[in-house]
């Protein structure tokens, strides 16, 4: 495992537009430092809270929020007024390609890694650790 492998939380609706490649890109307000090829554990919080798949990531590009709703908008999964709520008073986005989703044929849900192991999901997002319930770990040696 990458001791850099990402743990990311989304909202249901979010990990369920990249599990059907509709969504391609993650936006987020604070930067990511990871490396392209990079693995990328999808987490869907409540009402889901499971993991529900993997990514790899492409790369993270940082734009302004106008240039990067202008060229990522369609790969997004988002309405232009929830774009401009969620980086109200950024000056960067900061956006993850992703590649090669994976979905589980069962998703791990938060009951299951707690059982394992102490686990508690980010609020955005974290990177592994030795610490993690071993289900987390293995999926990020794909």
């Amino acid at each position: 495992m990458s001791d850099r492998s990402l743990l990311l939380s989304l909202r249901p609706r979010f990990a369920e537009a990249i599990l059907s490649g509709t969504k391609t890109v993650e936006l987020r307000r604070r930067p990511v430092k990871a490396s392209p090829g990079t693995v990328i554990v999808l987490y869907a919080s409540a009402p889901t809270m499971a993991v529900v798949g993997t990514a790899v990531l492409v790369d993270v590009v940082a734009l302004s929020p106008h240039t990067a709703w202008r060229r990522y908008r369609h790969t997004l999964s988002l309405s232009w007024a929830e774009f401009s709520e969620y980086l109200t008073g950024a000056e960067q986005a900061h956006l993850l390609r992703l590649d090669d989703v994976k979905e589980l044929d069962q998703p791990l849900t938060l009951q299951t890694l707690r059982a394992s192991a102490p686990f508690q999901p980010p609020q955005s997002f974290r990177y592994l650790h030795a610490t993690d319930p071993h289900q987390l770990r293995a999926l990020a040696r794909r």
